[in-house]
Formats: C-alpha cells, sequence, structure tokens
C-alpha cells in the first residue's frame, strides 16, 4: 500500500501528461482516473487500511484538480462524500456494516475520548496530555514524562510528534513545521519551473503526498482528526513508509535536475 502512494502520482501524473488539454474534463476522460484511483483503493480498504486510502483518494482528487478537471465533479463527489459518511454512520451495528467496529470506536474516540480514557481513547488523552505538558520550550531532550515513563504509546511511530513537542516545546515543534514548509515550497517552486505536464503533476502529487503526511498524523495526535495509523515522514521509525518517501524525494530531485533552462 505504501508504494501505490508513488505509483498513482506517477500514473496519474502520466495520463493527464498525454491527454489533450481539450478532453480532460469530458465526463469518459474523467471516469478513467477516478477508475484507476477507486481500484487500489478498494484493495487497500480490504487490508483494512483506512488511512492509506483516504490518502490515495485525497492525493487522487488533488493531481485531478491541478490537472484543470471542471470543479463541478469535485462538487459531486463532496456531496457523494457526505452521504457516504452519513452510510457509514447509519450502517453502524447493522448487517450490512461499512466499517470495521475499531474503526467505530476511533470515530468515537475522536469525538469524545474522555468516554473511554483508559481503552480506545487512551492514546489521544495521553498524547494530548504530553502536547500541553511541553509549554514553549518543552521539558528537555529524553525528560519527558509521558514518553519516557511510557504513558505514551507508539512513542517512536504514529505518535513521535507528541514526543517531539513534549521535550522540545513549542518552538521544537514549530521549527519542524518549518522544515517541512520549505521542502513543500521548493516542490512548488520546481513544478513552477517545469516545462511538462509530466513533471510538474508528479512534482506537486509527491509534494501533496508527503503534506498529507504530516497534516494527517499532527491532526491525528492534536485531537482534530481520528487515529487512522498515519506516521511522520522524515521521524517516525519505519521501514517501508520511510523507503516510499525517500523515492518520492529522488522523483522529485530528478525532475529537478532535468527541467529545461
Amino acid at each position: 500500500s505504501e508504494l501505490m502512494k508513488i505509483a498513482l502520482v506517477m500514473a496519474l501524473a502520466a495520463y493527464y501528461d498525454w491527454l489533450p488539454v481539450k478532453l480532460k474534463s469530458r465526463p469518459l476522460w474523467v471516469l478513467l482516473p477516478v477508475v484507476l484511483i477507486m481500484l487500489p483503493v478498494y484493495l487497500v480498504l480490504t487490508q483494512p487500511d483506512l488511512g492509506t486510502a483516504i490518502l490515495l483518494v485525497t492525493v487522487g482528487g488533488l493531481i485531478m484538480f491541478l490537472a484543470g478537471v471542471h470543479w463541478a465533479y469535485f462538487a459531486v463527489v463532496v456531496t457523494a462524500g457526505v452521504g457516504l459518511v452519513t452510510a457509514v454512520l447509519k450502517s453502524r451495528g447493522t448487517p450490512w456494516q461499512l466499517l470495521e467496529d475499531y474503526q467505530y470506536r476511533r470515530i468515537d474516540t475522536f469525538i469524545d475520548p474522555s468516554s473511554d480514557p483508559l481503552g480506545a481513547g487512551y492514546h489521544i488523552t495521553q498524547s494530548k496530555i504530553a502536547l500541553g505538558s511541553g509549554g514553549w520550550t518543552g521539558r528537555g531532550f529524553m525528560q519527558g514524562t509521558q514518553s519516557q515513563l511510557n504513558f505514551l504509546p507508539e512513542k517512536h511511530t504514529d505518535f513521535i510528534f507528541t514526543t517531539l513537542a513534549e521535550e522540545l516545546g513549542f518552538l521544537g515543534a514549530a521549527s519542524l513545521l518549518a522544515l517541512y514548509a520549505l521542502i513543500i515550497l521548493f516542490c512548488i517552486i520546481s513544478a513552477l519551473q517545469q516545462r511538462d505536464r509530466f513533471s510538474s503533476l508528479l512534482t506537486l502529487g509527491l509534494a501533496s503526498n508527503f503534506f498529507l503526511y504530516f497534516a494527517v498524523n499532527m491532526s491525528m495526535v492534536m485531537g482534530l482528526a481520528p487515529v487512522v495509523g498515519v506516521p511522520l515522514p522524515l521521524v517516525s521509525y519505519g521501514g517501508s513508509a520511510m523507503l516510499v518517501l525517500m523515492i518520492g524525494f529522488g522523483l522529485v530531485q530528478s525532475a529537478h535536475v532535468h527541467r529545461p533552462r
């Protein structure tokens, strides 16, 4: 599923590079990339891996938008999304339940973590405590109480931003955000300098993928989004996610180096 994040961006970039501009908003030519997006999304959902599926749909939609697909299609998608969310919530406890039980518990925890502070809400409760205790400058490296005393689960993977914020404080967390912003800015500038649609869409698509990684992760640990298991790029411990991220950066660098001068 991690490699699909790169493959989908490359496939959509190649598709819109091949497709004549005048056809990009024709229904048939809009349907093809939608199918291209939904096939891997379906396979990922069967694992099940809701976090990756959400990232794939979002990145795919962003590339279609950047390619110039008419906004009316996105309005239809948003409307359908609202209907899908309603169906997901209404299906709970029925024979045709659309999500797994643990995924519904994540939604419950997102809405009210205090409803189960020692169970499903434990992660986010401890995460908020750690974030708040860091203050402006943090407790000091390796001095965080929530992380070092093992109150905070998954402190080296999905919740590593919480550990960083507790030990280095708001200033440390803001510094990490600034570094992420510089990477995104480089990608945008590089994409604007490209002369072919493939390189431009590839760079912007990979930048969007990178942005969604840290945006979803940070929102998750701050309680602004349900816990979906998305790592923090370049910081979280992990093999496949880091490998895919490095492949993406390599593609961006290659497109930048070979851009017309």
